[in-house]
């Protein structure tokens, strides 16, 4: 654990290798998540799991200005990348398509389910970060990235208990926004 204090720090400090390796202490644990999250959605956003991971990495190493303080934190910071990332590919070949075609007819646009489904998703995230930031990140860690509710709870500095009750909380504002 001392070794990954010491990345951090260098890592904040600017040390780009040090990046690197903080990064590859943590691949097989954002291996791990990055599969979780795309075994049910990878023909939706044609994103294979080392594809996801490596773009993530990417974005991580030109955020240079983002302070890492602890384990949970770069992982909470991985699942918003992650997020980002599923999100910017989904939205890809609309905007190739709507750049060839000019405005964009929503309804001549037939998408797959899985792409719709994750799209409304981030949007109603969007949405509940108005109301809860926390209830926000709470449902981007989990459904972007597959943390556990001890793994969020970390992140967050809350108990499990209070993640149950903020996911369950979460869940009814996503279901209602989503039925709309």
């Amino acid at each position: 654990m001392s070794d990954i204090t010491g990345l951090l720090t260098a890592a904040n400090r600017g040390d780009e290798s040090a990046r690197g390796q903080l990064f590859a202490e943590f691949y097989p644990e954002l291996r791990r998540l990055a599969h979780a999250r795309m075994h049910g959605s990878r023909s939706a956003t044609l994103l294979s799991t080392t594809v996801l991971v490596h773009e993530s990495y990417v974005r991580f190493l030109k955020s240079a200005r983002i302070q890492i303080s602890d384990r949970s934190h770069f992982m909470a910071y991985s699942a918003r990348v992650m997020r980002s990332v599923i999100v910017d590919r989904l939205r890809e070949p609309c905007a190739r398509w709507r750049d060839a075609m000019g405005p964009l007819d929503l309804d001549a646009v037939d998408p797959s389910s899985g792409e719709t489904e994750i799209l409304r998703v981030h949007e109603a995230i969007d949405h509940l970060a108005t109301i809860s930031e926390r209830l926000a990140s709470i449902v981007e860690m989990r459904y972007f990235a597959g943390l556990t509710e001890p793994e969020i709870g970390e992140a967050l500095g809350i108990t499990e208990r209070t993640v149950r009750r903020d996911w369950q909380k979460a869940r009814l504002i996503l279901a209602a926004d989503l039925t709309r």
